[in-house]
């Protein structure tokens, strides 16, 4: 089977950490990398024995061996750039948050269709095997009726200026950073709220460094968290009406979860493929082998519909960017 040609463009920590990963998968090869800076291309390409590196992101995307991109650059560019690597006959997996608006996302998912090429939000934790074994089980009822889901992802920031979490022109803050994450845990568990509550603490430049979310359901509840400013175990715990199921810390690469029934805790060990990312380039390659333009674990309405509850959160803490 020919190996699937991947190039990477926007080669920061995100970028190592996914191209580390691509390694221990054996139909893929990375066969290019771009940066703004040809130096960083350079330094990238030689670390993972990658033949070709570029100057632009056009380059990368006007190279005809290429089949696949990962985008890896700031959040405010993900819209732009995942539709010109389309444009250019390039299959995408654009890094989340998947844009910084609604609007942005359905174009992005639009220019999939219109041009025919798979498009992936890299939402990795999907992905990884303990987060599809808690679903499935979820949903097969091995907890009951889900009734709480209580999810963080805080970490301190030490050097917050000049960082581009805090940097408005490149969508920074907490939200679009890391809220993402456990806003995506309580979709995937409990799917659309009918109602979001959300509060932030704010950064100088209008970002926010804090965000606490309450989000309801039917006959369910969701308290999330995202911190710039404060450390947390990153546990994830879904509660339902016969036990409960904590996922291991980190909860968004966990390898493993527990549980609680009958006074029993029952825990379950399954390793990550590397970091995890593995996964997601797994699930990349199988829909391109099948001619899919989008994932039937995350699909483009998925990512809308996350997306959707994003923007309902922006505007309820009046983040707005340049």
């Amino acid at each position: 089977m020919n190996k699937i040609k991947w190039g990477i463009i926007g080669l920061g920590k995100i970028a190592h950490l996914f191209a580390t990963d691509l390694e221990l998968v054996n139909e893929a090869e990375l066969a290019a990398v771009a940066s703004r800076d040809i130096g960083k291309a350079g330094e990238f390409a030689s670390r993972y024995n990658c033949t070709k590196f570029y100057g632009s992101y056009e380059a990368l995307f006007t190279d005809e061996e290429i089949d696949i991109v990962y985008i890896a650059t700031p959040h405010n560019s993900h819209a732009e750039l995942s539709i010109k690597a389309m444009q250019s006959g390039k299959h995408v997996l654009c890094e989340k948050p998947i844009a910084l608006s609604y609007e942005d996302a359905v174009r992005m998912t639009e220019a999939s269709k219109k041009y025919n090429k798979f498009f992936m939000e890299a939402f990795w934790t999907r992905f990884i095997p303990s987060i599809q074994e808690i679903l499935s089980k979820v949903k097969n009822g091995e907890i009951g009726d889900i009734k709480h889901l209580n999810a963080d992802f805080a970490f301190y920031v030490n050097e917050m200026e000049g960082s581009r979490m805090t940097d408005k022109k490149l969508g920074g803050g907490a939200l679009f950073d890391i809220g993402v994450y456990p806003l995506f845990l309580s979709y995937l568990m409990l799917g659309v709220p009918t109602e979001i509550m959300a509060k932030s603490i704010y950064h100088e430049s209008g970002v926010d460094l804090q965000t606490s979310m309450m989000l309801q359901y039917q006959s369910a509840q969701a308290i999330l968290h995202a911190s710039f400013v404060s450390d947390s175990d990153m546990k994830a715990t879904i509660s339902g009406s016969q036990g409960r199921i904590e996922i291991n810390s980190p909860w968004f690469m966990a390898d493993g979860y527990s549980i609680i029934k009958n006074e029993k805790n029952e825990k379950f060990n399954i390793p990550n493929i590397g970091k995890g990312y593995a996964h997601e380039a797994i699930e990349c390659h199988n829909c391109i082998r099948n001619n899919q333009i989008e994932s039937k674990l995350w699909s483009h309405q998925n990512s809308l519909e996350l997306s959707s509850m994003v923007e309902n959160v922006k505007i309820q803490i009046e983040l707005e960017f340049d």
